[in-house]
């Protein structure tokens, strides 16, 4: 009788696997996983770009598939492991080291074993259409899951793709100076491949005397999640976001389409593309964005301590600070500002078209009480004929971000009729022990440009960030202080501003509410685009458009919910 039940439920078992191979991608040794032939022949239809990971700390381990221990390299890896492009040269290395989750972690004991798991095992280099589409068919015959990489700047881990295939766009570094005229828009442009980052798009641009709008860490790069997510910047004032600059996009679709895509042209796709964050409508291949004319620009940058002081003289100074920038930042400055304890660094505040006097009336009210207070602080404004002289002057070269962050759009009624609310919101946190980072501007342009932008950043006076601690060797502890994040401190932030947003590029990957706090308003529509022009869901990214009908297993494994 029990032979009989056994054979009985053979059937079902079978079953059972075959739908759980079915509903997850295709993972490192399933049966359904390419035969090493089946790779090198994907490869050759390349022409040999295609990229077979090696874990960048593998120099520093002994043990493990990867291990490759060099006691020199390992020393020079940890010694440059904060500088971008230790990781945006690689195809697979996170700059948010929690997404690599320890599996070859140079900062590990040397006898910890190199395994790949949290990474893509392979890349392909792209350099043209041809080898997207290609890749596109090779990801869905074998159902791997499938994921676009530039850089690696990338706080919420889309850009990572365990078990996966990586598209690394890095090296598609094309520029183009033109004159785009469309029924939106006529004037200077410049066609950026999607490799190109701040400061080599911004450097094409100064050589013909113009600027174009980029972050403020100048390797990140410009066509992907940077513009895709909506972008800021230190122009954003005076200008917009980096997706209210775009005016096409060159794109590769799901299905292999090699489409130019505007507001005239696929313009469904061109709203999304515009702010509806990148990795999940398309491939883009390149962007053409508004190229606006030089300006003379003010900068200035501001430190002190309030060591010597008592806490609420020290807040007192940074409240008045936050609060009478606002004239400003309407008038098209942007300030970059952090709290970090008892210290305050302004890095910096620029203000095209702005002069130092007017500049510096701005900032007078908190230098007099810095005054007052008797507090010593480093204080350096200047005139500079244009803004990319103030950008490489002003502007301190942005190392990767060694915490975890969550985030808030802070609304202009926040700060203009109940500023108390959100300085004690600000100062409790900071006396946990936690980073507190803002960037103050005015993106509410009139009228509201065509895109996907969350509706919540043209209410906008602040896009605070808050980093808590990340520990190289303590899993525990990131667990702990990411928890932090999602149960406390941001909810502190939304309790004062329940009807914004956050800034979907700068925020926790684990926003329980992701939708309507990352899209807002958007989220239904964008839903309607990407199932048009993905309806199989090649593409796949954290909190990304869609994502919510897959769920990441503890292996990485990636299965529908």
């Amino acid at each position: 009788m029990r032979r009989l039940i056994l054979l009985l439920l053979l059937p079902l078992a079978l079953c059972v696997n075959a739908a759980n191979t079915t509903n997850c991608r295709c993972f490192p040794g399933d049966p359904c996983w390419p035969l090493p032939q089946e790779w090198t022949d994907f490869n050759t239809t390349l022409g040999g770009k295609l990229i077979s990971t090696v874990p960048l700390g593998s120099v520093c381990h002994t043990k493990g598939d990867f291990s490759a221990y060099n006691e020199h390299a390992c020393a020079n890896l940890i010694a440059d492991w904060e500088f971008p492009a230790t990781h945006y040269r690689t195809c697979t290395s996170p700059m948010a080291s929690w997404f690599s989750n320890f599996s070859c972690d140079p900062f590990m004991p040397r006898d910890s074993p190199c395994t790949m798991t949290a990474i893509q095992p392979y890349a392909v280099n792209v350099s043209g259409v041809q080898d997207v589409r290609k890749t596109l068919q090779f990801a869905k015959d074998h159902n791997i899951r499938l994921v676009i990489r530039n850089t690696g700047h990338d706080y919420l881990g889309k850009s990572t793709a365990p078990g996966g295939l990586a598209l690394w766009m890095h090296h598609l570094k094309g520029a183009q100076y033109l004159h785009h005229t469309s029924e939106s828009y006529s004037g200077l442009a410049l066609r950026l491949g999607a490799g190109i980052q701040g400061f080599e798009g911004m450097a094409a641009a100064h050589a013909q005397n113009k600027v174009i709008l980029t972050g403020n860490c100048e390797s990140v790069g410009i066509a992907g999640g940077y513009s895709q997510g909506g972008g800021h910047g230190q122009l954003a004032s005076r200008f917009g976001l980096g997706a209210d600059q775009v005016l096409e996009w060159e794109v590769v679709t799901a299905a292999g389409q090699h489409l130019i895509v505007s507001p005239e042209k696929y313009s469904d796709l061109y709203w999304a593309l515009s702010g509806g964050g990148g990795g999940t409508f398309a491939v883009v291949m390149s962007v053409t964005v508004k190229a606006h004319p030089e300006v003379s620009t003010a900068s200035a940058t501001l430190t002190f301590s309030g060591a010597c002081v008592s806490t609420e003289t020290f807040w007192n100074i940074v409240r008045t600070f936050v609060v009478d920038i606002a004239p400003l930042v309407d008038a098209g400055a942007v300030a970059i500002w952090a709290v970090i304890g008892k210290s305050f660094g302004l890095t910096p505040i620029s203000w095209p078209a702005g002069t130092v006097d007017q500049l510096h009336n701005g900032l007078a009210s908190t230098l007099t009480l810095l005054d007052q207070s008797k507090i010593k602080y480093a204080y350096n404004i200047q005139q500079f004929p244009t803004f990319w002289d103030s950008y490489c002057a002003m502007n301190p070269h942005s190392n990767i971000t060694e915490a975890q962050v969550g985030g808030r759009l802070i609304p202009r009624s926040v700060l203009e009729s109940d500023p108390a609310s959100l300085m004690k919101t600000l100062r409790g946190i900071s006396e946990m022990g936690v980073v507190v980072s803002g960037v103050s501007l005015n993106v509410s342009r009139s009228p509201v440009p065509y895109n996907a932008v969350n509706p919540a950043w043209r209410d906008a006076a602040i896009s605070i960030v808050l980093g808590t601690g990340f520990n190289y060797t303590d899993r525990e502890e990131n667990v702990r202080c990411q928890s932090l994040l999602t149960d406390v401190l941001v909810p502190r932030l939304t309790a004062i501003s329940p009807d914004s947003g956050a800034y979907l590029n700068e925020a926790d990957w684990n926003q329980p509410d992701w939708q309507s706090t990352f899209y807002g308003s958007n989220y239904p529509a964008l839903e309607e685009i990407k199932q048009k022009f993905d309806p199989d869901e090649v593409f796949y990214a954290r909190t990304a458009v869609g994502s919510e009908t897959w769920s990441e297993q503890s292996d990485g494994r990636l299965c529908r919910v």
